[in-house]
């Protein structure tokens, strides 16, 4: 496994009870659910982070969750980059974005965070903005504030198409490493967008 390519695939969110399930952390539940279809792994807690070493059959990959909460992703993102000696353009940031609608999936080779401050974090440790982004739709608020929004859980209508979701995403975060950003783009940035769920009142949490 040592003569192939390294990628590292980091779902971002916060770790801890209170943060799971709710729609800041959908890169862990991409992560989680790679995990789950990939060679079982060896399990580590390094560099601040939830790591899983695993294969592919074209690379050997790198499955990461920060630990360090969203504003800091960075930090583990690019101490666990420099010991695995992976390049920025192999790095796969797996994060929610409220500019799309709830399911849909936009990969992009780079650009700027677009207000996330988990990818913002990233792009300063790394140095580079041309880091590849799988963005997941979860929607605008349409009362309270967006800090809030993010924190909460999904609506129960949101809740039941979650799973085709992540799977999605995991299948374009694999076409990624298998075919390459431009063929993954095309695959998966064209897919139709699940229904939004709506839901009267949404879920309080604490911000």
């Amino acid at each position: 496994m040592s003569g192939r390519a390294t990628v590292m695939i980091a779902g971002l969110g916060n770790p801890g009870r209170k943060y799971a399930g709710t729609r800041h952390n959908i890169g862990f539940l991409v992560v989680d659910e790679l995990a789950r279809r990939l060679p079982r792994g060896e399990n580590r807690r390094r560099f601040d982070s939830q790591l899983t070493e695993t294969s592919t059959p074209g690379a050997r990959v790198v499955l990461l969750k920060p630990e360090t909460f969203m504003n800091l992703s960075g930090n583990a993102v690019s101490a666990a980059a420099r010991w695995y000696r992976v390049p920025p353009e192999r790095v796969l940031l797996v994060h929610d974005d409220m500019d799309l609608p709830f399911g849909q999936l936009r990969l992009r080779p780079g650009g700027s965070s677009g207000g996330h401050n988990g990818v913002t974090s990233v792009i300063q440790q790394l140095g580079t903005e041309r880091i590849p982004r799988l963005r997941i739709g979860i929607g605008r608020p349409e009362l309270g504030t967006t800090i809030s929004y993010v924190l909460n859980r999904f609506t129960r209508d949101e809740e039941r198409a979650l799973p085709d979701v992540v799977a999605n995403a995991a299948d374009a975060a694999l076409s990624w490493e298998r075919d390459g950003i431009e063929v993954a783009m095309n695959l998966y940035n064209r897919r139709d967008v699940p229904p939004r769920a709506s839901s009267p009142r949404e879920r309080s949490t604490e911000p």
